[in-house]
Formats: structure tokens, C-alpha cells, sequence
């Protein structure tokens, strides 16, 4: 922002841009998911398997590095937050999840997404 920094007289200013961050805009995100994808590639693994929020970030994401990946991913999202309309139930980031291919099953509030998730891999491994 060199520009700027000089029409304002100083500081030196920079900027973060997120939309230069990598897959799907996720910033730190994309790159903890780097290792966990390499790790799951290395160890033979064909699925990611995440748990979040109806709307989260991190599912977003975690579904597009699968769909780069040439993973399936399964993504168990906890619909917690009660009287939102369909808005916020089908667009965004849950649209933005099915366009990467990710499956999605909602869980109702209050579910154990770790024992779920838990589960799923159990029967992913059958």
C-alpha cells in the first residue's frame, strides 16, 4: 500500500488480502489443512470427516482441500442455533459445502459430534 502510505505521510501501511490466501479463502485454516491432508493422504486414508456448526468456516473449508485433494468428506454439522430461516439453513457456507461435493448430515442441537463422528469412522472402516 505504498500509495497510500505516502499520501498519508507514514506509517508504512500493509494489508492483508484475504482474497490471495489460498483455497476458499480460509487464510490460517488452509494451512492447518495442509498437514492434516497430507497426513490422511500418507496414511491411505479416502475421506475427511469434520464436525462444526451448521455454518461453520472450518467445514467449508475442510471440504474444499477434500475436493482438491480428490477426497470424499463428510462434514456432521450441529444445526445449534434455533429459529433461523432458510437462509441461513441452505446458503453460505453450507452452500458453498455441497458445491465442493462434501455430504452433509445436520445433527440436532446438543449432539456429541465427537461420538458421532467417532461412528461414522467405524462405519467408513467396515
Amino acid at each position: 500500500m505504498s500509495r497510500l502510505t505516502r499520501h498519508l505521510g507514514g506509517p508504512e501501511i500493509w494489508i492483508k488480502r484475504d482474497d490471495c490466501t489460498g483455497l476458499a479463502g480460509g487464510g490460517n485454516k488452509t494451512r492447518k489443512l495442509g498437514y492434516l491432508v497430507a497426513d490422511a493422504l500418507a496414511s491411505g486414508a479416502d475421506t475427511l470427516i469434520t464436525v462444526g456448526a451448521l455454518q461453520s468456516n472450518h467445514a467449508r473449508q475442510t471440504a474444499a482441500a477434500a475436493a482438491v485433494a480428490g477426497m470424499e468428506c463428510l462434514l456432521l454439522l450441529e444445526d445449534a442455533v434455533t429459529g433461523r430461516d432458510d437462509h441461513y439453513r441452505y446458503g453460505a457456507n453450507l452452500l458453498l459445502d455441497t458445491l465442493f461435493g462434501a455430504q452433509i448430515r445436520v445433527m440436532p442441537r446438543g449432539t456429541d459430534l465427537a461420538a458421532a463422528a467417532g461412528e461414522e469412522v467405524k462405519r467408513l472402516l467396515a
